[in-house]
């Protein structure tokens, strides 16, 4: 649904990807601020009544049946209408309160994509050790690979403005696109990257992440992007992050 409020003059679309979220998605919308002008769930081909409560919240919801993280959220975004795109998941782990804070440090930051960090984890009981291990490990390889330090490199909460998507190249369809917003944001001087850290709870729902073969995905993905020549992102008139605007 789409308002007419502005926060700040700016207008703000929140995107959440969902497969089988009716727990938690009831709780994320439940939540959202007054200020959000648009809220965009896209329903990844889901079993459960994720649509149906999503729609009765108020949000859009945008069906993709092709079932993938990247592909949800490519859809998702690409569809947006706000001048600023923050994203979260729709199993209620990221917090909904902290949406107002992260646009005020993005607001302040100068830069044109905002990450927040999960770490150092204050809740122990949210992520599973193998999950934390596996963070820990591609994170670790992303910040070599790109010579830019990342705490977080599969954190799903980020805060940017919508013109930065004209700069980007974004291919992956699954788990490794959280890698590949960043890096893109990291490669591109004219959008520019910062962590910022957020608190983290435990899922609603089931886990869908599956550690190991998601873990090797994610790490032959970051190797291949690395070693990739880049396409040139397509661009349309006037587009670019303008730092100025959003300072």
């Amino acid at each position: 649904m789409l308002h007419v409020i502005v926060y700040k003059e700016r207008k703000i679309t929140v995107v959440i990807p969902c497969l089988n979220e009716e727990k938690g998605i009831t709780e994320v919308l439940s939540h959202m601020p007054p200020f959000v002008d648009e809220v965009i769930v896209v329903d990844n081909d889901s079993t459960d009544r994720t649509a149906e409560v999503a729609c009765a919240h108020g949000a859009h919801v945008i069906h993709e049946k092709v079932r993938g993280y990247g592909r949800a959220y490519k859809t998702g975004l690409f569809h947006a209408q706000g001048d600023i795109i923050v994203t979260l998941d729709g199993d209620h782990s990221y917090p909904v309160d902290a949406i107002s804070y992260l646009l005020e440090v993005f607001l302040h930051s100068k830069v044109g994509f905002l990450a927040a960090s999960r770490f150092p984890l204050k809740n122990k009981q949210a992520m599973s050790f193998k999950h934390l291990v596996g963070n820990k490990i591609l994170s670790l390889a992303m910040s070599i690979l790109f010579f830019r330090w990342v705490r977080d490199s599969q954190s799903g909460m980020w805060v940017f403005g919508r013109e930065c998507l004209d700069a980007m190249d974004l291919r992956s369809d699954g788990m490794a696109f959280s890698e590949e917003i960043k890096i893109e944001a990291i490669r591109r001087p004219e959008i520019g990257f910062k962590e910022i850290y957020i608190d983290y709870s435990n899922r609603m729902g089931e886990i869908k992440l599956q550690p190991w073969r998601d873990g090797f995905r994610n790490l032959g993905f970051l190797v291949r992007k690395r070693f990739t020549a880049r396409r040139k992102a397509p661009r349309r008139a006037g587009s670019g992050c303008n730092l100025e605007e959003q300072a």
